[in-house]
């Protein structure tokens, strides 16, 4: 008994065409979710920094930023860690790159010592480019 399969393929023939039409639609979705999600995750702690004159200061290295709010924790990045792991946290950090400086964001309301004290325990631990953070102070010039 011999099958004809001569006829039968050429009735159902394999559609080898991809239709990307629907992946296309998912994919612009996502990325509009994306772009909308992702300046939100970007958003740290809430700090009021101090108003003050001066220049900013420029540079390529690179820099970790310490926030100390006003109840006195303290922040790396987003996570809030405590004073005696933050200098070997750091330290972690500073094998992998040791041009690393530290910039201390201190509330407006953050008690003066622990803003002081976190910049002495940096300094003890060896970290010799620490700085402060604020924000510019808005001058009204009269012409």
């Amino acid at each position: 008994m011999k099958i004809n399969t001569r006829r039968r393929s050429s009735r159902y023939q394999l559609n080898s065409e991809i239709n990307i039409t629907n992946l296309m639609d998912v994919m612009m979705v996502l990325l509009v979710v994306f772009m909308v999600a992702a300046p939100l995750m970007t958003s740290g702690i809430a700090l009021d920094l101090p108003k003050v004159g001066g220049k900013n200061l420029e540079g390529q290295d690179t820099s970790i930023n310490i926030g100390v709010d006003k109840e006195g924790y303290y922040y790396i990045g987003q996570t809030e860690v405590p004073a005696d792991k933050i200098v070997a946290k750091l330290n972690a950090i500073k094998e992998e790159n040791n041009d690393v400086t530290v910039t201390i964001s201190g509330d407006g309301g953050a008690e003066y010592g622990r803003v002081i004290g976190l910049m002495a325990i940096l300094k003890e631990a060896g970290f010799d480019k620490v700085g402060l953070k604020t924000e510019p102070k808005m001058i009204n010039r009269k012409k």
